[in-house]
């Protein structure tokens, strides 16, 4: 009997859920993505030839990028533009290196009415924490992977 129960009510829930879900065009969502994730693209793209033509060397041009990046990454959510593009564009604000910077600053936005310490020192990696902790720990197995694979190949 409770199974019977707690399978209806499931089925129920489900119900509901599909009901009041939105509907997206999964295509639409897609050319959104592609499209905004190529602008910021462009935009870093941007930043790199002009340090480029201003002198900065090859090798350095990269840290240059990826700092201006950043920095409007976190300006930008902290005008609350960026959180407003992701709602169409999707993982094309996600994925780039402006996605790391939102994922920080937001949780620090969020949780500063709790005071420095406990709210934004505290939760200020909730979103990102999980995904540095994860992003590390990989490459170091997989560091150590081509090292023995480097080291049996001899």
């Amino acid at each position: 009997m409770e199974k019977k129960l707690e399978k209806q009510l499931s089925e129920e829930f489900k119900n509901m859920v599909d009901k009041n879900n939105p509907q997206s065009s999964i295509i639409k969502d897609c050319i959104f993505a592609f499209v905004i994730g190529g602008l910021i693209c462009d935009v870093g793209q941007f930043f790199m030839n002009m340090f480029l033509s201003l002198g900065v060397p090859q090798e350095n041009v990269g840290y240059y990028v990826a700092t201006v990046m950043v920095f409007l990454g976190a300006f930008l959510t902290g005008l609350g533009i960026y959180d407003n593009v992701a709602k169409y564009a999707g993982a094309g604000t996600i994925v780039p290196i402006t996605g790391f910077a939102n994922s920080i600053v937001s949780p620090a936005m969020e949780f500063k009415r709790e005071g420095y310490i406990l709210g934004v020192g505290a939760r200020m990696f909730i979103i990102a924490g999980p995904v540095l902790v994860y992003g590390i720990s990989s490459s170091v197995i997989v560091g150590i992977i081509y090292y023995f694979i480097k080291y049996f190949a001899k």
